[in-house]
């Protein structure tokens, strides 16, 4: 696994770095190939913050969990991405490494008040089926997905969580 860590607003330990390194790597028992994981560390009204996004066969998981302690977040953000695999397995089970669960383990533009950009994000958008997006929005814990469906001579779509229930998808021309 590849692992990055950047600090955002704080200085922390290289004896942090490498016990979110250490924890990271736990992850890789569910990953049949190679994956890369994202670190953030940041401080916030004296709340320690970690955020881990981890990007696996064109999947993301990601957490962010927060606590008087950066250790205790690490771990809770570990412990969330694990759920989120553990929640969606059988989904998944076709995209990780075989044998992963046979023993139990625990873009986006705001605009501001003058209708300005002020943040880009650009992603590779690869073909997918309108199931693989919507358990990508899922695993994200998004309102909506925006993919390109190969179902559909490859159209870009969105699919999003319906107020009453289901899920929706909006096709392009």
């Amino acid at each position: 696994m590849t692992i990055t860590i950047a600090d955002r607003k704080v200085a922390v330990s290289a004896e942090l770095h490498e016990y979110a390194k250490t924890k990271c790597e736990k992850l890789d028992r569910y990953f049949d190939r190679e994956s890369t994981a994202h670190v953030t560390f940041q401080i916030e009204r004296g709340r320690h913050i970690a955020e881990i996004t981890v990007k696996h066969a064109g999947y993301y998981f990601r957490a962010q969990e927060s606590s008087n302690d950066m250790y205790k977040s690490i771990d809770g953000a570990i412990d969330s991405i694990e759920k989120q695999i553990q929640k969606n397995k059988t989904k998944l089970e076709k995209k990780l490494r075989s044998g992963a669960f046979e023993a139990e383990y625990l873009g986006n533009i705001d605009l501001n008040e003058d209708n300005s950009v002020v943040k880009v994000k650009e992603f590779d958008l690869k073909p997918m089926t309108v199931e693989d997006a919507i358990l990508q929005m899922e695993l994200l814990n998004h309102e909506f997905f925006f993919f390109k469906n190969s179902e559909e001579n490859e159209k870009y779509c969105i699919v999003y969580k319906r107020d009453n229930g289901g899920f929706g998808l909006i096709i392009g021309k």
